[in-house]
């Protein structure tokens, strides 16, 4: 059965959904939409910008974190239009609509790059969370599953770059923890 409701926020769909949890639910993904390009911009400046001994590895780390920071995008922009939406991931809305802080834009060393990634990516998984915990109080199952799926995948990025920073630290005779 189809859901009708021709105002220009909202198209057509077959989904079950009413018509207030759709804008509701993709207010939410537009949110983490733009967020998402707005991170793998983040990570794309690292991967072109990394120096040192770890070159190589970083580059690798950050170039394959960036694929699958698209492939998220692509999932998020996906439901945003089986819900009845528009998806709008251009970098000019990112850039007004992403919460996350900018990324500093002299930075060079590896240690450098995986600390300001880690301090990016750690919110980011927090407000995935909170979306999976949103999308599940308005009974849509779908957005909750994506959004526990790009959590998953979220956090164990989060935990590469944490143990990236463990050895780092542990090689330079420091301490271990994430302050």
């Amino acid at each position: 059965m189809n859901q009708r409701d021709d105002t220009p926020d909202l198209r057509p769909t077959g989904t079950a959904l009413p018509p207030d949890i759709r804008r509701y639910v993709m207010q939410l993904l537009q949110q983490t939409l733009a967020c998402t390009v707005d991170l793998r911009s983040h990570v794309k400046q690292a991967c072109w910008n990394v120096k040192g001994h770890d070159f190589g590895s970083l580059h690798a780390l950050f170039a394959t974190m960036a694929i699958d920071l698209e492939a998220y995008t692509d999932l998020v922009a996906e439901r945003l239009v089986v819900l009845g939406g528009v998806a709008r991931g251009t970098v000019r809305t990112a850039a007004t609509q992403s919460t996350l802080p900018e990324y500093p834009g002299a930075l060079l060393e590896g240690q450098a790059h995986l600390r300001a990634l880690a301090e990016r990516f750690a919110p980011y998984a927090t407000a995935l969370r909170d979306a999976i915990a949103r999308a599940a109080e308005v009974e849509d199952a779908g957005s909750a599953a994506l959004y526990t799926d790009l959590s998953r995948g979220v956090d164990k990025q989060l935990g590469v770059l944490e143990a990236y920073l463990y050895v780092e630290g542990a090689c330079a005779g420091r301490d271990h923890t994430m302050t």
